[in-house]
């Protein structure tokens, strides 16, 4: 089993869909490790949690096959080829960032980042938005974060809140999904402690980071934020990633509003889940804020930012996996999450304006109209290398169906050609 899963996590590219598909091309057809039934049954648990659907998936593989030692090795095969990969990017990123070769790489990065961003908004309203209702819930929630500010997780209780009163008043049809048969709860008695044993390991990292450093630290600021994270993402990591930029951009100063766009597409060509970004974060927060040197201290923020990430997805495998069928069965829960969904649609529209927007124009001013918070591009400021690239990228990867990576190395490669030019 360590193998392949070992194999698994070396070539999972392509975004939670091609890794569910890999998995289940894996797992199911050629191993036969998994029915058809078994392998549906954890997809749509995984769905309905926070966090990296495709990771928290191979950890549900793995706990079926060998228990909880088996949703460790699987789990931990799955993110740490991309997250080691991405922590040496990082360190690549900050010793040479300012390298011609290197800042015409990242030019075209962003660039093209941009057409995959739009890509999965397309992709996901298309499948989650059916009814006027779903739809005005996708607008408001747009209108919430990116013109009120409204932090995430507020957008995600509300849209939660509306579901469920949706559902309650008759309007909200729960779709319910057939599903193997359940394998037999354990008593209330193991849930306890399991939870007791996985907040342990999730939360006494961050009690000691508060109590040694103090809660000032960028190490013990990033650990509480990262585990509101991985609370609260819904959606996968798309949804939630124009609030990340917002805070660790503009409230935290961890890295620029451009920086955000080059961990993106370096979290795009690595294998694992994309949340892996929070890696890239993580490492520039620690490089620069933390005190010690650069490199030390940008490897001690990607630690944090991969415990309090990932190690949530654990707990929720570990302690719901064993009640799933009772879980499944609660009609108004499903209403909710359905809501949520829709929700998401907003949420990522907003993160493509953003990231449009910082991409595209050298200056983004914002205009206040009352309670207002209403962002201006300055079109004087429009890079239109950048436009030609992310225009290209579109059509590779909409029209022409080309592979991702391929698109994305062929934008690297006109971003180092366009800055040596220039």
């Amino acid at each position: 089993m360590t193998a392949v899963f070992a194999r698994i996590g070396l070539i999972s590219f392509g975004g939670p869909a091609g890794q569910i598909a890999l998995m289940h091309r894996v797992l199911v057809d050629e191993k036969r490790w998994l029915d058809e039934a078994r392998f549906l049954h954890a997809l749509n648990y995984c769905m309905l949690l926070p966090g990296p659907e495709a990771m928290q998936l191979a950890t549900y593989s793995g706990w079926l096959l060998h228990g909880t030692r088996g949703g460790l090795i699987a789990g931990l095969l799955f993110l740490m080829p991309g997250a080691l990969v991405l922590v040496a990017l990082s360190i690549v990123y900050l010793l040479a960032g300012e390298v011609t070769l290197v800042q015409g790489l990242l030019f075209g990065l962003k660039a093209a980042v941009l057409a995959v961003v739009l890509e999965a908004l397309l992709k996901v309203s298309k499948r989650a938005l059916h009814s006027p209702a779903e739809v005005g819930t996708a607008v408001l929630s747009l209108l919430a974060i990116m013109l009120l500010k409204v932090p995430f997780p507020v957008v995600i209780v509300a849209a939660m809140a509306v579901g469920m009163l949706g559902y309650l008043l008759g309007g909200n049809r729960a779709h319910r999904v057939e599903s193997a048969a359940s394998i037999d709860a354990p008593p209330l008695a193991h849930l306890f402690t399991t939870l007791a044993l996985w907040l342990g390991i999730w939360l006494r990292p961050l009690a000691l980071l508060f109590l040694t450093l103090g809660a000032d630290h960028v190490f013990t600021q990033e650990g509480g934020f990262f585990s509101i994270m991985a609370a609260v993402t819904f959606g996968g990591a798309y949804a939630v990633l124009a609030w990340v930029a917002q805070q660790a951009v503009e409230i935290h100063g961890w890295l620029q509003p451009d920086e955000m766009l080059t961990g993106l597409g370096l979290a795009e060509t690595t294998p694992g889940p994309l949340i892996l970004v929070l890696v890239f974060v993580g490492f520039l927060g620690g490089a620069r804020l933390s005190g010690l040197d650069p490199v030390l201290g940008g490897l001690g923020g990607a630690l944090v930012a991969l415990w309090f990430t990932f190690v949530p997805s654990f707990l929720f495998i570990f302690a719901g996996a064993p009640y799933l069928e009772k879980l499944r069965e609660v009609k108004w829960l499903s209403a909710a999450l359905g809501s949520v969904t829709a929700a998401v649609v907003g949420i990522i529209a907003n993160l493509a304006l953003w990231f449009g927007m910082h991409v595209l124009f050298g200056r983004v001013e914002t205009l206040m109209a009352g309670p207002l918070e209403i962002p201006v591009p300055q079109m004087a400021s429009l890079d239109i290398a950048s436009l030609l690239i992310a225009a290209a990228a579109v059509v590779a990867l909409s029209v022409l169906r080309l592979n991702m990576i391929a698109v994305l190395a062929m934008a690297a490669i006109m971003g180092i050609v366009i800055s040596a030019l220039g």
